[in-house]
């Protein structure tokens, strides 16, 4: 099987908001930076799953007519921190969350450990379909964590992995 993994184009954010689950918008750039994703994909899938996030979801239509949302696609849900800034939440809460984020909930939201759960959950049923080539649009910790989960590196290495925005990754199993 063939698994593109594809991370959403860039999101009109202003510079330190917090957004995993929040549902932000993409840029004016995002025709173009759709054209470009384009050039690194096949034509056709098979299947094409996205994130419920709109970031994914207007990618994902443009790339098939029929699309499966999944859930389980979500990048991290960072609970009562969604829709803030770094600067303006508590700063004990976000130390305890930056020296152990694989373990440590964000307030009212959900640590890597547990996001991590669910996206293997989502991997897992994927692998058992017949499909050859399918498109999974999602986002950069989505993509960080089946990468790393590939590579058998520890969730707290995760981060090393670059993925920007527009970016198509390619899982061969």
């Amino acid at each position: 099987m063939e698994v593109y993994l594809i991370r959403h184009t860039t999101p009109a954010i202003t510079p330190g908001l917090i957004y995993g689950h929040l549902d932000v918008d993409l840029t004016d750039s995002f025709l173009d930076e759709l054209e470009t994703v384009k050039q690194k994909l096949p034509l056709t899938f098979e299947a094409v799953y996205s994130s419920p996030s709109l970031r994914c979801t207007r990618l994902a239509e443009r790339l098939a007519s029929v699309f499966i949302i999944d859930d389980r696609l979500r990048e991290l849900d960072f609970g009562n921190w969604e829709g803030k800034t770094w600067d303006t939440i508590d700063q004990r809460d976000s130390q305890a969350w930056m020296d152990d984020f694989v373990n440590v909930s964000t307030p009212g939201g959900e640590s890597m450990a547990q996001m991590h759960e669910r996206v293997i959950h989502f991997w897992q049923d994927l692998l058992k379909t017949s499909h050859q080539r399918v498109a999974v649009v999602t986002h950069g910790g989505v993509i960080r964590l089946l990468l790393a989960e590939e590579k058998q590196m520890p969730l707290a290495s995760a981060f090393e992995i670059k993925v920007a925005y527009g970016d198509v990754v390619v899982i061969r199993n």
